[in-house]
């Protein structure tokens, strides 16, 4: 009996029943059968040796596919169990997850892993996948996997267990004399793993708990070829001279202090300078595009997160409550209820619509102290929110110009290579299914209307709410997310809101959600990596530094500064007693985009020797002049 297998392109072919997404790869090329490590029949994920029992729809996936590479990933987080339990029989194993660098897995060791273990568990990886170890799934009841993995005395795989309903059925797959407990799917077998390396290792509380014990993590990276991980590690190091926490230290723009609290952010005077830049120029741009601006508490009674049902399904994100005159008050973790409420503090009018209200709103959200990562992941952090409420037929337009302004901020902070994706209806979702379809393709005019190119996530939508998700690409290939324009269909539900329609009655209006920069602590973590901390002139703290050549032209130099005062721009005297070597090499350091040398010459003629950060030696200009081009190229953003 043969069944039809369909492809991506549509293009349908007989093969008999049974057969498996390997042997289907091996009758188009073998260079594809040695190149796809997964495949999804159906639309689900299964292993290469999966029996294909009817017609299917398929789709043979290699490591550059997303899906591709987390599956190959998370295999080699089991071949580097299996080494470890090699080399270290004493030692239980827990959970070993891909991420999106790579993998790492949980093991619990007494004594710490150092460098050299590393090195020896690599070098036994490597001698694993030589022997083409296949990895092979079976399936079993949960009282047998839990007699299995207590016979093996892994404790952290037999609590697992006990958590999963009786009678369930259990999947674990196995490579050589290693077992572990996974849905999978896995690649075909160890070989396939060309090029690994194990990039680190650090403590990790049990389920991420501080109550439990500390486990040893170590984390790691694999290829198809040695080529594609040489690329990885060179990136890797650009990434790590990229790394906003060391720039931001080295230019003196934030810390984050243990004294004060982890997670909440110290702004120093450059990195608030150029936070109040930014916030001027999306408040310019904001009035612009005829938002209002509003502002609201820190706080709020426990009320008002029942209502907007945070305290139902976000409750593990919020702080502890605040009790004010025998009231429970909370930390807000967003500024929608807000908003609301200043749109409900008065009858509103069709005539009214659009209301569009925007925020610097500063809110308070839990992370795990683990998962804190400078200005990436915070405790304390300022959203630039804003709400667009409108009605069912001001959507196509209000999607398309704040689809319009989110690009051309981003594209104003020196962002080119925007990636973009649309999320629609989840399997769970509130609202009604017109509602959801209008608000979806809404979305879709406007990225179609405008010529965007632009990824489908079916599902990938929130709950309450489908969404478009703007992301940008670095030199280095890495995705950093920042805007998103996201529909809420649950809110305006949940607080009652209304408008009076033309027929005179009340209608629930459409509310969109809209954060262009995301979070501003977020937003200038990215900003400093994208640009290495060579910023656009705009938004430099320091845009000239003037610098002269002795003592005799401080006077000189001063003048030169009142000058650039007047014109706009922000500028630094250097009044070190060092040679000018030294202080241009100073500035460079500091990334000063401009330097005006100052000495005898210039200032008989009043001018400025100029040297611009990273390009060195432009010449001779007279004052005017150059402020003139600086001034056009801050112009042009």
């Amino acid at each position: 009996m043969n069944i039809n297998i369909t492809f991506p392109d549509n293009s349908v072919k007989e093969f008999p029943q049974y057969t498996t997404p390997l042997h289907i790869a091996e009758s188009i090329s073998e260079g594809l059968a040695r190149q796809i490590v997964t495949a999804k029949v159906n639309d689900k994920i299964v292993d290469l040796n999966y029996k294909i029992p009817s017609d299917a729809k398929v789709e043979l996936l290699k490591f550059d596919d997303d899906i591709g590479r987390e599956v190959y990933w998370h295999s080699t987080a089991h071949l580097m169990a299996q080494a470890v339990q090699e080399l270290f029989p004493d030692v239980k194993v827990t959970i070993g997850p891909a991420i999106e660098t790579g993998f790492y897995y949980d093991f619990d060791k007494e004594v710490p892993f150092t460098d050299e273990d590393l090195d020896k568990i690599e070098a036994k990886m490597k001698e694993l996948s030589g022997n083409n170890l296949e990895y092979k799934r079976q399936e079993v009841s949960r009282e047998k996997a839990i007699e299995l993995f207590s016979e093996m005395g892994e404790t952290y795989k037999v609590e697992i267990l006990q958590e999963i309903p009786e009678g369930e059925t259990i999947s674990m797959y196995s490579q050589g004399n290693f077992i572990d407990l996974c849905r999978g799917p896995h690649i075909i077998h160890t070989g396939k793993i060309k090029a690994v390396k194990l990039l680190k290792t650090s403590g990790a509380y049990w389920r991420g708990d501080s109550k439990n014990k500390m486990l040893q993590r170590i984390y790691g990276v694999s290829f198809p070829s040695n080529k594609e991980l040489k690329k990885f590690l060179n990136d890797l190091e650009e990434a790590k001279k990229r790394d906003h926490r060391r720039i931001g230290k080295d230019l003196d723009l934030y810390s984050i202090s243990d004294d004060i609290g982890p997670g909440l952010v110290l702004w120093h005077p450059k990195g608030a300078m150029m936070r109040s830049i930014i916030e001027d120029f999306w408040k310019k741009r904001h009035f612009e595009e005829d938002y209002q601006l509003v502002n609201t508490p820190h706080i709020g009674k426990a009320e008002l997160w029942k209502t907007s049902g945070h305290l139902g399904f976000y409750r593990e994100s919020m702080y502890s409550p605040i009790e004010v005159d025998e009231q429970e008050y909370f930390l807000k973790p967003m500024n929608c209820p807000f908003h609301i409420a200043i749109y409900q503090s008065q009858k509103r009018s069709y005539r009214e619509l659009p209301i569009k209200m925007a925020e610097m709103g500063t809110v308070y959200r839990y992370e795990n102290s683990g998962a804190l990562h400078g200005l990436m992941r915070v405790r304390g952090f300022t959203q630039d929110d804003a709400h667009i409420i409108c009605t069912r037929d001001q959507l196509d337009d209000e999607i398309e110009k704040v689809l319009k302004f989110s690009i051309e901020m981003l594209e104003a902070f020196g962002f080119e290579n925007l990636q973009i994706y649309l999320s629609t209806m989840p399997a769970k979702a509130v609202g009604e299914r017109k509602d959801w379809d209008k608000g979806s393709e809404a979305l879709r005019k406007a990225l179609e209307k405008n010529n965007i190119v632009f990824e489908v996530d079916e599902g990938g939508g929130a709950f309450y709410g489908p969404k478009i998700d703007i992301k940008i690409k670095d030199s280095l290939n890495r995705l950093w997310q920042c805007s998103t324009i996201q529909f809420d269909f649950n809110m305006p539900e949940r607080f009652g809101m209304e408008y009076i329609g033309a027929d005179n009655q009340p209608h629930r209006p459409f509310m969109v959600h809209r954060a262009l920069l995301g979070s501003m602590e977020r937003f200038f973590g990215t900003l400093i990596e994208y640009h290495a901390g060579n910023f656009p002139l705009w938004i430099c703290p320091v845009q000239v530094k003037i610098i002269p050549i002795s003592e005799h032209y401080e006077s000189y130099a001063r003048e030169v500064k009142i000058k650039l005062n007047k014109a706009g721009l922000r500028s630094e005297v250097e009044f070190k007693n060092e040679k000018i070597g030294y202080k241009i090499r100073e500035a460079e350091t500091q990334k000063i985009p401009y330097m005006f040398i100052v000495g005898e010459k210039e200032q008989e003629s009043g001018t400025v020797s100029v040297r611009k950060h990273t390009k060195g030696d432009l010449g001779s200009f007279p004052l005017a002049e150059i402020v003139e081009k600086l001034l056009d190229e801050i112009g042009t953003r």
